[in-house]
């Protein structure tokens, strides 16, 4: 086995459970920016993280870098990483990903719309250290913003009558400047900022154990 992906599954000889409370649990609050949105083609640009322990961000525990890449994409006109920034600022994929696993451990992500970005992260991991998951339990903050909704612990505002779960759209509902967009630091904050008011919400619902806070995405429809 790979000692990068030997070295990360450790961490999980004694992690915590669903089951276990949330509140001891330390949350990795990331976003990336890639070359476009298909991980089987595309490629990671940039990883952002801030750790959530408790109903506090870790200022001191942050995660931020830039991943070398070939070309530039239409992407650019989104993120702004071109390929001489990242060049001039980032590493190889691989001392990226090494980096970022040391950082993650046995933290649950979250994410906004996090299936890409777990996606795309497994993807890279697996073609740089052959790990073939990523075991870490993921948190989605639209769908536990849904979930909390549908439980009447989460109100919606007064001119939203359809529901707005996008980022922008909770950033509005919550009264969250949306600075910093469309990277993956900012991003990796504003949604940090988000799932603390989730998780307040859930705490006053009595949600206490992990496996409260993980909601899946519906099936798609045939």
């Amino acid at each position: 086995m790979n000692p990068v992906a030997k070295e990360f599954l450790r961490y999980f000889e004694a992690t915590k459970s669903i089951d276990s409370d949330w509140a001891d649990a330390r949350f990795a609050v990331l976003d990336t920016e890639m070359t476009g949105l298909d991980p089987r083609v595309d490629r990671l640009v940039s990883v952002g993280a801030i750790a959530c322990l408790g109903v506090e961000l870790a200022l001191d525990d942050v995660f931020e870098a830039y991943v070398r890449i070939s070309h530039n994409t239409s992407a650019v006109h989104i993120h702004g990483i071109t390929r001489e920034l990242a060049e001039h600022e980032g590493s190889p994929e691989p001392v990226v990903l090494g980096r970022f696993l040391e950082y993650l451990r046995d933290g649950i992500i979250v994410g906004h719309h996090v299936s890409d970005d777990v996606s795309m992260l497994g993807l890279a991991c697996q073609r740089c250290f052959g790990l073939q998951a990523i075991p870490n339990l993921v948190i989605d903050t639209m769908y536990l913003a849904i979930a909390l909704e549908q439980s009447g612990l989460l109100q919606r505002a007064s001119d939203d009558s359809e529901g707005d779960y996008s980022l922008d759209g909770l950033c509005r509902r919550f009264g969250l400047a949306p600075h910093d967009r469309h990277t993956a630091t900012g991003d990796a904050f504003l949604t940090g900022q988000i799932f603390l008011k989730l998780l307040r919400r859930a705490k006053q619902g009595g949600w206490s154990k992990v496996g409260q806070l993980i909601h899946l995405p519906p099936p798609c429809e045939s």
